[in-house]
C-alpha cells in the first residue's frame, strides 16, 4: 500500500486509554535542526514513490535529516502497523494487512537506486505470522543479494515469541549483522516492553551467534526511563554472555504524551561512562550518545566492526 503525505504517526487509539504524560523540554545537547537538504528530499521521494514504509518516519527518529541526506534509511518491512504497543514506541499497532508478495523487490530496487553500501532492515512485530514474518526477512534479504551484490546487510529483528524455527530462517539467509533490542533493563520490562521477555530476547541473540559465529550481533538500549546504571552494567554482563558484538546506547525520546515519559535526560559525559563501561566488558564496538539509534551511521559502524574484530583475533 502506498503512503500518503497524511502524518498518521499522531494516531495511537490503542494506547488512549494511558494517563497523558507532558512532553519535557530537550536539553540543548538534543535538538536537531529541521531537515532541508536536497538530498533528504530525494530520499524521501524515493521512498513515496517506491511505496516503503521506513522506521525512520515511523519513530520519529531524531536523526532522520542527517541520515536521508547522505542516502541512508532503515527500512521497515511487513508493513507499518504492528501488534504490539510497546509504551517507548511511536509505531501504530493494530491489526496488520496481509504481506506484500512484491515487497522484497521494491525493498532491493531501492537500496540499488540509492547506491547503498549497507542497509539496515527492520520490521513491526508480527505476532500474528504462524513465523513471526522471518520468511519474508529471509526473501527481503535475498533480493537485496541479488539486486545489490556488494551492499551489506543488517537486519533488526522482532523477538519472534513463539515462532519454533525463526531464527533458524533468517540466520539461513545470511545477513551480515544481527541486530535485536533489548531496549531496556528487565525490570522496566512489564511497563515499558510490556508483550516482550527479556530472557526470550536475550536467548534470540545468542541462537544468532550459535548458528552462525561469523555473523555479527548487536543490540541497543534506551536510557532516561528510570534505569540505574548497576542495571545497565548487568544487562551488559547479559549480552557479553550471549556473545554479542556491538552495543548501542542512546536517549529515549518520549513521542506523545500518550508514551511513557522521560525518567531524566542523560548527560554526554554520563554516555561517556557507559561507553567505557561497555568497552571494558570486551563488547568489539560500542556508541553511546544521546542521539544514537540502532542504525545510526550503520555503514561506518559496519566496517569499524570489521576491522575491530579482524583486530581482535589477528595473530
Amino acid at each position: 500500500m502506498m503512503r500518503t503525505e497524511i502524518d498518521h504517526r499522531v494516531r495511537h487509539p490503542e494506547k488512549q486509554h494511558r494517563a497523558d504524560n507532558p512532553i519535557q523540554r530537550k536539553p540543548a545537547w538534543i535538538r536537531v535542526k529541521v531537515p532541508t537538504h536536497p538530498i533528504y528530499l530525494e530520499t524521501r521521494n524515493l521512498m513515496r514513490a517506491s511505496g516503503l514504509v521506513t522506521v525512520c518516519e515511523e519513530a520519529a527518529c531524531p536523526n532522520i535529516g542527517e541520515c536521508w541526506s547522505q542516502r541512508h534509511a532503515t527500512m521497515m518491512i511487513m508493513g507499518e502497523i504492528c501488534t504490539r504497543a510497546c509504551a517507548f514506541c511511536n509505531v501504530s499497532t493494530g491489526q496488520p494487512n496481509e504481506l506484500a508478495a512484491d515487497e522484497p523487490e521494491r525493498v532491493a530496487a531501492a537500496v540499488a537506486k540509492l547506491g547503498l553500501r549497507h542497509v539496515v532492515i527492520t520490521s513491526v512485530d508480527r505476532d500474528d505470522l504462524a513465523d513471526g514474518g522471518a520468511a519474508h526477512f529471509a526473501a527481503v534479504i535475498a533480493a537485496i543479494r541479488d539486486a545489490a551484490r556488494e551492499t551489506t546487510i543488517e537486519i533488526l529483528t522482532p523477538d519472534f515469541l513463539r515462532k519454533p524455527g525463526a531464527v533458524e530462517t533468517v540466520v539461513t539467509s545470511k545477513p551480515d549483522v544481527f541486530n535485536h533490542n533489548l531496549e531496556t533493563v528487565p525490570r522496566l520490562y512489564p511497563t515499558i516492553r510490556p508483550g516482550a521477555r527479556y530472557f526470550q530476547s536475550l536467548r534470540l541473540l545468542d541462537q544468532a551467534k550459535r548458528l552462525d559465529h561469523g555473523i555479527f550481533t548487536k543490540s541497543g538500549l534506551m536510557v532516561g526511563l528510570g534505569e540505574t546504571k548497576s542495571e545497565i552494567g548487568q544487562v551488559m554482563d547479559d549480552l557479553r554472555i550471549a556473545d554479542v558484538d556491538f552495543l548501542t546506547i542512546g536517549q529515549y525520546l518520549q513521542p506523545t504524551v500518550k508514551h511513557a515519559a522521560v525518567d531524566r535526560f542523560v548527560t554526554p559525559g554520563e554516555f561517556d561512562d557507559l561507553a567505557t563501561m561497555a568497552r571494558a566488558k570486551g563488547f568489539l564496538m560500542v556508541s553511546a550518545t544521546p542521539l544514537t539509534r540502532s542504525s545510526y551511521h550503520a555503514d561506518a559502524d559496519f566496517v569499524a566492526l570489521r576491522e575491530a574484530r579482524a583486530a581482535r583475533y589477528s595473530v
